[in-house]
């Protein structure tokens, strides 16, 4: 298969886990990764959510990266409107100052919270409106030509850390094509646009000095194993963490409940988040992953690995990088 593979890791922290126990999981997954051959692994800044332990998203990759060797490391992404951008030019620069060439940085403007949690960020709710200004701003910085006069990134002026703008919408396709840069869609949890959106980020692309083509890395479930039933059963027990994340508000349920969740009308539209999922033994999932490279018109796919164990998680990656000859 002739497209990279890479990783967005959650930091899950699955029942019985704490805490400390995702991140050494987020390390050993980010060891495997790097012996397997994957592109790059990425990490989601999220705040409030019990189960997500990526919320100090610049903290993460700075611990990943002392302890492997080759892998590139970004965020996917930082949610931009929660922070000043010179300081993320700064958390991020230094990054790319203590492991260059490796660093990478995806920007999206969601709170990547609820509404309470945007208040004790210190969140303006009309924030967001000023992403793409934010975005100049921070590219600024980075590549050494600040629009604040007198203001720089120290560490990070000249870093040049290679920027990507994440979307579920038209909004970010038209936002990466008019800056020229490259755009990683969110199929794997808001797969309605993923078409239209990568259509229109490829139609209206304007090169810029860094990017002379559009590239397109687009997200994608995985539930791997090595025969096809344990695959399906791995699926069905990820929809039913999500109908105990989404629709019981992260109360325990049990199979028989979540199943009965996920077959009401609200439980089905949560299911739709889950459409490109890739499902399967290795050839099965193989398969899927060259179809859907070709339907999202993708240069790159970036796994969601669906497995809720720790060790069924690093079966997914080696799996997967079997499955796509990545070695």
């Amino acid at each position: 298969m002739s497209v990279p593979i890479s990783v967005l890791d959650l930091a899950h922290i699955s029942e019985g886990m704490t805490a400390r126990d995702s991140l050494d999981a987020s390390l050993s997954m980010a060891k495997s990764a790097d012996e397997l051959g994957f592109r790059r692994i990425w990490y989601a800044e999220h705040h409030n959510m019990a189960t997500i332990a990526s919320s100090a998203t610049s903290v993460l990759i700075a611990h990943i990266a002392a302890h492997t060797e080759r892998v590139r490391l970004g965020a996917g992404g930082v949610m931009l409107p929660n922070h000043a951008p010179l300081t993320i030019a700064e958390q991020f620069g230094t990054l790319a100052t203590l492991h260059p060439g490796r660093i990478d940085l995806g920007l999206g403007r969601a709170p990547g919270s609820d509404q309470n949690t945007m208040r004790a960020l210190r969140r303006d709710p009309s924030s967001a409106d000023t992403f793409p200004q934010d975005v100049l701003e921070l590219q600024g910085y980075l590549i050494g030509e600040s629009r604040i006069p007198g203001v720089d990134a120290i560490p990070g002026k000249g870093t040049d850390v290679p920027l990507y703008i994440l979307g579920s919408s038209l909004f970010g396709a038209r936002l990466a094509a008019q800056l020229g840069l490259p755009y990683s869609f969110a199929s794997h949890f808001a797969p309605a646009a993923l078409e239209e959106a990568v259509a229109l980020y490829r139609r209206e692309f304007t090169p810029s000095e860094r990017h002379s083509e559009p590239y397109v890395i687009a997200g994608v479930n995985v539930a791997a194993a090595d025969t096809s039933e344990q695959a399906a059963e791995e699926s069905r027990r990820a929809k039913r963490r999500m109908a105990q994340q989404l629709l019981a508000r992260g109360r325990p349920i049990s199979a028989e409940e979540a199943d009965a969740a996920l077959d009401s009308p609200a439980g089905r539209q949560v299911l739709q988040m889950a459409r490109y999922s890739a499902v399967g033994d290795p050839g099965e999932v193989r398969e899927y992953l060259e179809w859907f490279a070709g339907h999202a018109r993708a240069d790159e796919l970036i796994i969601a690995p669906q497995a809720g164990t720790v060790e069924g998680r690093l079966r997914t990656l080696e799996l997967v990088a079997k499955a796509m000859d990545l070695s």
